[in-house]
């Protein structure tokens, strides 16, 4: 059967190189990503990709996001040479990598839009790739929207990747946050945050067929839909300073309603019952098999070969697991 890993990270070198020089020695998810060999070497990447019939990579940029480092001039060439990098490996190995998603200098508004028509227009991109926060400024900031509209006008998906790092602190008395808590559960409720910013800022009325893949199924709303549902249902009974009831009388519909609108990945690290409540919650039309490769502690075959035994066990149809297997993602990237 074929697979198609619609979230999987490299780094090609042109790209590595330059942020070598621009950002040595990046902490964190700098440590995180350079003990990774598979984001750098092919022959390690093939090896791994080999021992899953039917197995191709959608492939993307891995943390940190170039705004987390780089100024907004440098941006522009670090996103030009992750994207033309990118472009290369789908060119030279189609089979396995049949698209790539596009990175973009989010801390240039300007230089966004043309990259996103210069990376789908001349290098055949299949989406691009945001973060759940562009150098902590929330997505639904205005200098953002003409991202949403351009990726609307060219109907292709945006990937909503998690990002926060330590200087994140869990409390208010802190500066850092502790024992990688940033990551844990700092990615999951960015991520959430995030769509609730854009659920609440009427994106999806104002374009409603926009695509929007959140990474690691929908983070906390599929395990959350009781407070997304009855709980949002009485938005601003909880504030006193505004009034947030003007809110839902904007909105068309149920604020539940609109999460579900979203599309969720299987990259949930192997976890069973995460990827049953996500295709609960999102259904099996918007829901896209991903693994999160390399990012495991085998770096690189750990992830895949457990999430690809969990869809293979899920109570579902043959027609619904060729659908998150591959099918979804065909309609979705206008794959071949």
């Amino acid at each position: 059967m074929r697979k198609i890993d619609i979230f999987t990270h490299i780094l090609p070198e042109p790209y590595v190189t330059r942020m070598n020089e621009v950002a040595p020695g990046f902490k964190d998810t700098g440590k995180r990503m350079r003990g990774v060999p598979m984001l750098v070497d092919l022959d390690v990447r093939f090896k791994v990709m080999d021992t899953f019939e039917g197995y191709q990579q959608i492939l993307s940029i891995s943390t940190p996001p170039i705004e987390a480092y780089a100024n907004p001039v440098d941006a522009i060439d670090l996103a030009r040479r992750a994207n033309d990098g990118m472009a290369e490996l789908v060119r030279r190995y189609p089979d396995r990598f049949p698209g790539f998603i596009a990175s973009l200098p989010l801390n240039n508004p300007d230089a966004t839009l043309k990259e996103i028509d210069r990376a789908i227009g001349d290098l055949s991109a299949r989406g691009v790739q945001i973060f759940s926060n562009i150098a902590g400024k929330p997505l639904d900031a205005p200098e953002f929207l003409p991202l949403f509209d351009a990726m609307a006008r060219h109907d292709l998906p945006i990937w909503l990747h998690p990002y926060r790092s330590a200087e994140f602190s869990d409390y208010a008395t802190e500066d850092r946050s502790q024992y990688e808590i940033w990551w844990t559960f700092g990615w999951p409720y960015d991520t959430s945050a995030a769509m609730a910013r854009l659920v609440f800022s009427g994106l999806f009325d104002r374009l409603p067929d926009i695509k929007i893949i959140t990474h690691h199924m929908g983070a906390m709303a599929p395990y959350f839909e009781g407070r997304l549902g009855p709980g949002m249902d009485q938005l601003g009974a909880r504030t006193s300073d505004q009034d947030y009831s003007q809110v839902l009388k904007r909105l068309t519909k149920r604020p539940l309603d609109y999460f579900k609108m979203f599309y969720g990945d299987t990259a949930v690290f192997g976890a069973y019952d995460a990827t049953v409540c996500g295709l609960k919650f999102f259904g099996a039309g918007h829901v896209l098999f991903a693994s999160d490769a390399p990012f495991d502690p085998e770096k690189g075959s750990m992830y895949i070969r457990e999430t690809i035994a969990i869809i293979d066990r899920l109570p579902i149809s043959a027609e619904e697991r060729d659908r998150i297997y591959w099918g979804n993602a065909v309609r979705l990237l206008k794959l071949p």
